[in-house]
């Protein structure tokens, strides 16, 4: 990266279309992105720090070394994003009322996220540390945990996932007695109620 970085701070940004508008690789700190377009953009390089996007779609946006601390998403769309090629120092977000659909958190770091009624439909958690992390109402339809780390995660209230407890950690993680199904799946028997 040569030259200097734009820095942002506190700004909206609201019904912008970047894909035609085009947004500045820099620092944004306080900024609200409102009902903007950021599909398929490349925001490579880019810092986000306490920032909010609401009503957005940054779906297939290229995340390389993007680095996002303290960063909200609410009723965003965010399908297919590689959350594992962000930077990953001290990256923490929070997903409210997002499509997470084909995204990937590849042995990441995510100890005390929130998920809140998203769909993670198909997502990669292969290796990532979810420890203390809250699902709350959200959809695991063919999710892959693979050595993954649900220690004390909250997951009563969510649904469709297949966690096989002999490859991840679920240590004191919370489940609803119907989430039980998803537990018990590869041994293929059958649950009645």
């Amino acid at each position: 990266m040569a030259g200097k970085l734009l820095y942002t701070e506190g700004k909206t940004f609201e019904r912008t279309d970047f894909l035609h508008a085009g947004i500045e690789r820099g620092e944004y700190e306080n900024c609200t992105f409102s009902h903007c377009l950021l599909s398929k953009a490349n925001l490579s390089h880019f810092l986000f720090t306490e920032c909010t996007f609401k009503d957005c779609d940054l779906s297939m946006a290229v995340l390389t070394q993007t680095s996002f601390k303290e960063v909200v998403f609410k009723n965003c769309k965010l399908l297919g994003l590689h959350f594992d090629h962000c930077n990953p120092f001290l990256l923490s977000f929070t997903f409210e009322d997002c499509q997470l659909n084909l995204a990937s958190f590849y042995r990441l770091k995510l100890v005390k996220t929130l998920f809140r009624n998203s769909s993670l439909k198909e997502v990669d958690f292969t290796g990532t540390d979810l420890s203390s992390s809250t699902f709350d109402n959200c959809d695991f339809a063919e999710a892959t945990f693979n050595g993954s780390i649900l220690e004390k995660a909250d997951l009563r209230s969510s649904y469709h996932y297949s966690i096989d407890p002999e490859i991840n950690k679920i240590k004191k993680a919370r489940f609803s007695l119907q989430g039980i199904r998803g537990l018990l799946d590869k041994y293929g028997i059958i649950i009645e109620n």
